[in-house]
Parts: structure tokens; C-alpha cells; sequence
């Protein structure tokens, strides 16, 4: 007690981790792009039905409208119901606001993101969500050989305003879901 801990400075730089003396399932990703896995949208797009995939590549494009990074989903209009995993780095608070600001305008968006409930964009936007469902273990994104090194959340923005909150657990994809009474 009354002592002061000092935070733990292990001295990991990228050099160790590209020399193989790391495993690189300790640290964080080296890419800010994950693709969903396939089992993951087809279980929610049964429940949503996505019209636009807002965040994607010619070749992992989930919808068959869908923006890449050369349209700049931040830039367009989104609309219908739309699926977004976004890119995972710094960038990731823009995303988040840019799907609550669609929802307060009408559309729904559902979001794959990392579970990261410490930062200001998951309490600022995610918790403002209609819907949050913890994913249950580690995702493998991809056709990735080993699971996420982090947990991961699907966020669902409807429109309208979140009258309140509950929990209660759901079946799909063995999530703990937050809903609103009456959604």
C-alpha cells in the first residue's frame, strides 16, 4: 500500500518482433485491415439483410455495393443497411462516428470492431449503439491461421434514439447482447 507501481518497460521493439525472436500473437497487429470472416456476416446478414458493405476491397466485398479505399467510404453517403469493419487503426474513431451519424440520419449500420472499451470512440460512439454483442472468444479474420490478438464486438446503430439499457445473453455468434426495451 501507498506505493506508486511503475509501469513494465519490456524493450520489444519492431526490430524483435520482424526477427522472428517475438511471436507476434503477443503484440499488436501490424496491419490495420482485417477481413471479416465469412461466417460472422453471413449469420448477421441473415438477421439484416446489408445493402452496402461501406469499408472494402474488390476482393473481400461482402455486398455487392460496397466502397473502397479509393471511393472513401467516409466521404459517401450511406445508406439502406450497412456492414462495416473497419480499418483498425487510428482511423477507426472516424468510422464509428461516421455510423452513428448515419443512424441518427435514418440507416441502420452494423459494425465488426475490436473490442476496446477503454477508448473515448467505444464509450464517445459504440456505447450510444442500440445494440452491443461481445463475441465470445477470439476471431480468426480472413483465412487467418491463428485467432485476433484482441476480443472483438458487433455494434448495431439503428435509427432513433437508445431509450434505455439491458442486458440479456442471445444466441448468435454466442454474443452477450445490449439492447433497448422494445427493439
Amino acid at each position: 500500500m501507498g506505493r506508486n507501481p511503475q509501469p513494465l518497460n519490456i524493450g520489444i521493439g519492431y526490430g524483435d518482433i520482424m526477427s522472428g525472436k517475438i511471436t507476434s500473437g503477443l503484440m499488436s497487429s501490424l496491419t490495420d485491415n482485417w477481413a471479416t470472416p465469412i461466417e460472422v456476416f453471413n449469420e448477421l446478414n441473415k438477421e439484416f439483410g446489408f445493402t452496402l458493405d461501406v469499408c472494402a476491397s474488390k476482393d473481400n466485398h461482402k455486398c455487392d455495393r460496397y466502397f473502397t479505399v479509393e471511393d472513401d467510404g467516409l466521404k459517401q453517403v450511406w445508406d439502406g443497411v450497412n456492414w462495416m469493419n473497419p480499418p483498425y487503426g487510428d482511423v477507426i474513431p472516424k468510422w464509428v462516428k461516421k455510423a452513428y451519424e448515419t443512424a441518427k440520419a435514418g440507416y441502420t449500420v452494423v459494425g465488426l470492431v475490436p473490442a476496446r472499451t477503454d477508448t473515448a470512440w467505444f464509450q464517445d460512439y459504440c456505447m450510444a449503439a442500440h445494440e452491443i454483442r461481445f463475441i465470445r472468444g477470439r476471431l480468426k479474420f480472413g483465412g487467418a491461421k491463428t485467432s485476433a490478438p484482441f476480443p472483438s464486438a458487433i455494434i448495431v446503430w439503428r435509427p432513433g434514439e437508445r431509450e434505455s439499457q439491458g442486458y440479456k445473453y442471445g444466441k448468435t455468434l454466442n454474443l452477450l447482447r445490449r439492447e433497448t426495451a422494445g427493439t
